[in-house]
């Protein structure tokens, strides 16, 4: 028998760092692009592509925007359920842990667990197989292109040496995705106990090793981008955009 993969799609933020276009929209449905699409749209339409059509969106901040344009999902081509969250400004480990718990994920063997704000063409599909020929409880989605958003400087000794403007980091970045299977459930319950705002990547995934729980990298190599602030917004290349997502439609 198939395994069964869903997605959780966090998009429940107030945007304190895109203000002040999330005052006037959700953060996840800003327009974007020559087409004036939600960014949220173009998370809805890389999963459905990719064959994952039962969604969950986690919602919170102004919900109504995202239920009223998303509905059922069906002119989507998915199913399409809604887990708003219980309080203000929590975290996403309890915003993810809210919905399974409420019932409004459902069963599942794999969940791809993604962020509204990114854009990427990531293959969920690769992605899936790779976790489970891995026999991983969890997969990371890394990046090895990150570019700096500034500059910086080489100091030594009260002078500055050199400077090198938005340089690329050799570092694993997380781009924002993972996928976990339901063993990770009871971690992420444990995660999110407690007082303070919970956050996947930084109270979960850590839980997840220190528990000894196989976590494995999955490199993307294509195109992503995160849309979580004003100056990203404002440097988004439309064309590229589009040009980048004309497989989806």
């Amino acid at each position: 028998m198939p395994l069964l993969a869903k997605a959780a799609i966090l998009c429940g933020g107030e945007g304190t760092r895109i203000r002040p276009l999330s005052s006037y929209f959700q953060k996840t449905m800003i327009p974007i692009g020559h087409s004036r699409r939600p960014l949220l749209e173009y998370s809805v339409r890389l999963m459905v592509y990719h064959g994952i059509r039962d969604l969950t969106l986690l919602c919170g901040y102004r919900a109504d925007e995202i239920e009223n344009y998303f509905g059922d999902g069906a002119r989507f081509g998915a199913r399409i359920r809604y887990s708003r969250d219980p309080k203000p400004n929590v975290g996403s480990a309890q915003a993810l842990m809210h919905a399974i718990k409420g019932g409004r994920v459902g069963s599942f063997d794999d969940l791809v667990v993604y962020y509204g704000d990114v854009l990427s063409l990531l293959d969920v599909g690769a992605l899936l197989r790779h976790k489970r020929k891995s026999h991983a409880a969890a997969s990371l989605v890394l990046s090895r292109n990150f570019t700096v958003p500034v500059g910086v400087a080489e100091v030594r000794k009260e002078r500055v040496t050199g400077f090198v403007e938005k340089p690329r980091v050799n570092m694993n970045v997380t781009m924002g995705c993972l996928t976990i299977s339901k063993s990770c459930v009871p971690v992420l319950k444990a995660a999110t106990l407690g007082g303070g705002s919970k956050d996947l990547m930084t109270h979960f995934v850590p839980d997840l090793l220190t528990k000894g729980l196989r976590v494995v990298p999955y490199f993307i190599e294509g195109f992503w981008y995160d849309v979580g602030t004003t100056e990203a917004y404002e440097r988004l290349d439309a064309r590229k955009l589009e040009e980048s997502f004309r497989l989806l439609e």
